[in-house]
């Protein structure tokens, strides 16, 4: 198995996995190896791989562990987030690859490939850390405490999509046995908050320093705090009190804060370009000042570490060749895919006002919006250069140009910088940052105290957040619901929105709605069982310990 393409996911990492893993596991099975071959097993390339699983193919670009149509849509990280935003109000799209058009419609099944492939590659991930902890425990207490952390991802993201699905602490022929997302919930709290405090000190560590792009302590605290946020759905109990624990020690002990741009007053670059709010999304988003907001993030390079379904994909997915004429990139990659649904714009300007402006600039949106999260664009919709001609109807799914594009990621530097690749683009993917924390400490604050309104703390921090996007609408209080749009306007298109949504109740079974719920083009409510994905039916026939999710047939 050859992972060249591995090599600076993290600095210290070799090249080459030089062991006996199997590219074709079924499930978390993975072979163990025989003493009797003489197996030498590379700690660092190991370690390395239970990283890179998350964000690369598994042999190099185009050259997947897992048999999909696409080896970009194989990547976990582009699973992860397609089917956590495109089944919500935030993002749609009009590809026809197996399974995106059921996420779209929240009519997924057993035999949806891309469920298959978003359960495979995190069992996947799951095997790897199990193989290192098998085999290189003792290598290095901090690393170990790590791969604890990154197979407690794994599991986090099984825990949301799946609630119920197969488990296993060792490498074993054996097939898993299946957990319920109570006691799951109970072993990923557990393993957490035995292991963390091995893990590397928090501190903010950039591009060339020591260290870079490895997990420390505040990664941690923040899974946790995201844990904690849900427990009532994981569990039936809520623990809002923990939720809101775990995000202050992000918030005051990790070092982090929160990036307010190279001019503090303006928020924006240092040459004016760019807002605060858009370097976090940036190919210099490892070098710059944005970087300090980071709490975790995968590193990317697009010369090193290239992939079809990582920030390539959120630059290119998300814009077509004509918006080139506005906001050149530095890749030669725009797909024209993943665009907003309405409801999503609808968060920040009323449709009537945004059919008011002259055009569909995302600068002229931004000022008439009153926020400088606001990054979309509805002009140029067939290289005529005609100004709003794209619809933010979304009346045909399978046309780009339906739907109103989001500028919000990037390939160029906010420097005005060399990027390293014309294909692949250099943005990290900043999967935990402090915003979020913010957040999360506002809601559950909230919700501990029993009231629908924000405390002193939470509304503060919103502020924040608002005073960064140059947003002056600023409140001494926040309702649940508007603290949930506010991670709308915050985190849309981070891969987070399908979680909000169940843990307010407003996904199944519910009268909120958005264009496409359910099928329909107003929107139509969907089952409550749809809250969690159905165990792949090939899994389940594979391993008879696995029963099926209620409410799936197979």
């Amino acid at each position: 198995m050859n992972f060249k393409y591995i090599k600076n996911i993290l600095p210290a990492a070799a090249i080459v996995l030089s062991m006996g893993l199997s590219s074709c596991v079924n499930d978390l099975n993975v072979e163990p190896i025989d003493p009797r071959k003489n197996t030498t097993v590379d700690a660092q390339k190991l370690f390395n791989k239970c990283y890179a699983e998350f964000v690369l193919e598994g042999y190099g670009p185009g050259k997947s562990e897992l048999d999909l149509d696409d080896a970009g849509l194989s990547v976990c990280y582009r699973l992860i987030w397609n089917a956590n935003e495109l089944t919500t109000d935030e993002a749609i799209c009009g590809w026809t690859d197996k399974g995106i058009p059921e996420y779209v419609n929240n009519s997924y099944t057993p035999t949806n490939e891309v469920i298959y492939g978003l359960y495979w590659r995190l069992c996947f991930g799951v095997s790897i850390c199990n193989q290192y902890l098998k085999e290189c425990a003792d290598y290095d207490a901090s690393m170990t405490a790590e791969v604890h952390f990154l197979r407690d991802l794994y599991y986090y993201y099984l825990l949301d999509n799946f609630g119920n699905p197969s488990y296993t602490e060792v490498v074993s022929s054996d097939n898993p046995v299946q957990i319920q997302s109570a006691e799951l919930f109970n072993k990923i709290v557990t393993d957490l908050e035995t292991n963390m405090d091995k893990m590397l000190a928090p501190s903010v560590r950039k591009k060339g320093t020591a260290n870079y792009g490895r997990a420390d302590q505040s990664a941690a605290w923040m899974l946790l705090a995201r844990l904690y946020l849900n427990a009532e759905k994981y569990t039936g109990t809520a623990q809002w009190a923990k939720a809101k624990e775990y995000a202050e020690k992000v918030i005051n002990k990790s070092g982090r804060s929160i990036w307010m741009g190279d001019n503090a007053t303006t928020h924006k670059s240092a040459n004016g370009q760019w807002s605060a709010y858009q370097m976090l999304f940036m190919a210099d988003n490892d070098q710059s000042g944005a970087f300090n907001e980071s709490v975790f993030s995968f590193i990317l390079d697009g010369a090193t570490t290239a992939s079809w379904g990582a920030s390539t994909f959120l630059v290119a997915s998300t814009h077509d060749s004509y918006m080139a004429a506005d906001y050149p990139q530095n890749t030669d990659q725009a797909w024209g895919g993943n665009r907003t649904r309405k409801d999503l714009i609808e968060k920040f300007i009323t449709l009537s006002d945004f059919d008011a402006l002259s055009d569909w600039k995302t600068e002229t949106i931004v000022k008439a919006a009153g926020d400088d999260r606001a990054l979309f664009y509805g002009d140029n919709a067939d290289g005529t250069g005609k100004v709003k001609s794209r619809k933010y109807t979304n009346d045909k799914v399978a046309e780009f140009t339906d739907g109103i594009a989001t500028t919000k990621f990037t390939s160029q530097r906010s420097d005005g910088g060399k990027t390293s690749n014309t294909t692949h683009v250099d943005n990290d993917i900043i999967l935990m940052r402090l915003a979020e924390a913010y957040l999360i400490y506002a809601e559950a604050e909230a919700r501990e105290a029993g009231s629908n309104l924000t405390q002193a703390k939470g509304t503060e921090y919103i502020n924040i957040l608002r005073q960064r996007a140059n947003n002056t609408n600023l409140k001494r209080a926040y309702t649940l619901d508007e603290v949930l749009d506010e991670r709308a306007r915050e985190l849309y298109f981070e891969g987070l929105r399908r979680t909000d949504l169940i843990r307010y109740g407003y996904y199944g079974n519910s009268s909120y709605t958005w264009q496409w719920k359910g099928g329909v083009q107003n929107g139509a409510k969907f089952e409550a069982y749809r809250n969690i994905f159905p165990i792949p039916k090939t899994e389940k026939q594979a391993n008879p310990n696995l029963k099926q999710n209620p409410g799936y047939n197979n």
